[in-house]
């Protein structure tokens, strides 16, 4: 009986030994795991520009409330009032990323510039008339003034609620937010395409709403990177989504009072506030940009000329560095 006892005090003594031993071995493979990670990350900073719309405000979030910091990501953004001054940086080499459309990623592709889709972005466009229009009805805007930027997601929107509604109209260009804004609501052109907020901002200052692209299904913004930085620094991206998500977390929980001002810094308007406290719809994290989607604005794009090839959805696309 005694030599029981003593067997099952030494059988109970070495599993004591092999859990710590395997406990401690567990450890260390997490350790140098994290260390791995870690050291899998560079010390360059992202160099990512951005345009004053709602899309941006994830990224400025996760920059301003030190979400990059916790994924040890180093991101310096550049703000831009006009796409062709964003486009004119990425084509200098001055951005690593920037908030774009597949037609951008497909027209830089055609000059010899790689750019990668690494994921869609949260937006909202609307066609909106002047306040002294008198346009209320889409079907009223047939033949008439829509100003927007030539080339971009905006042109492709209204060309395809133009379809849909079998009317035509003439584009005025304005690529400035901030004059195209101030245009419209001095009447000086009939309507216009724009994002959030200034959408909002517009429609409470008198304009009126035709359209929305979520009405019509369409999506087709982006965050593109290049493809050298996709290639050389894909830890960097896919820490910089776990911070774009922890700040759209942050968003669909906190009184926009909270961060509503720091935007100011970021060329947003004053009414960002308003719209932000108005917004009933939570945001999403990042997602794919689907093949469907992709299809139709690559089609587009050939169609206004502006690429010469056929670009597949798996020369563009890469959506590996998005987290499940």
């Amino acid at each position: 009986m005694k030599k029981l006892v003593k067997l099952a005090v030494v059988v109970f003594f070495l599993w004591i030994v092999l859990f710590a031993l395997a406990a401690c071995s567990n450890s260390n493979e997490s350790s140098q795991s994290a260390q791995t990670s870690e050291s899998e990350l560079s010390n360059e900073p992202l160099r990512f520009g951005t345009l004053p719309a709602e899309s941006a405000i994830p990224i400025i979030l996760a920059k301003e409330n030190g979400y990059f910091d916790d994924e040890n990501v180093s991101v310096e953004i550049t703000p831009f009032n006009a796409p062709n001054d964003r486009n004119a940086a990425a084509q200098s080499g001055e951005l690593d990323g920037m908030i774009g459309d597949v037609m951008t990623a497909l027209s830089f592709k055609e000059g010899g510039i790689d750019l990668t889709i690494t994921s869609d972005i949260n937006e909202e466009f609307k066609l909106l008339s002047s306040p002294d229009s008198g346009i209320t009805d889409i079907k009223q805007l047939d033949g008439k003034d829509v100003s927007l930027v030539p080339k971009l997601l905006l042109e492709y929107i209204m060309d395809e609620i133009a379809v849909k509604n079998n009317i035509t109209y003439e584009v005025v260009s304005i690529p400035s937010i901030p004059a195209r804004y101030e245009a419209l609501l001095e009447n000086q052109i009939d309507s216009v395409i724009f994002t959030e907020p200034q959408a909002t901002a517009l429609k409470m200052n008198g304009a009126h709403v035709l359209a929305s692209s979520t009405e019509y299904g369409i999506k087709g913004g982006t965050i593109l990177f290049s493809d050298d930085t996709v290639a050389e620094r894909s830890t960097d991206i896919t820490a910089f989504y776990r911070a774009y998500n922890k700040a759209v977390d942050y968003m669909n929980t906190a009184d926009p009072a909270e961060y509503s001002s720091i935007l100011k810094d970021y060329n947003f308007p004053e009414t960002m506030g308003d719209y932000l406290t108005n917004k009933e719809e939570d945001y999403n994290k990042a997602a794919i940009v689907t093949k469907e989607q992709y299809d139709s604005i690559e089609k587009w794009t050939k169609a206004k000329e502006m690429i010469s090839k056929e670009y597949t959805y798996e020369d563009l696309t890469d959506f590996s560095m998005l987290e499940e």
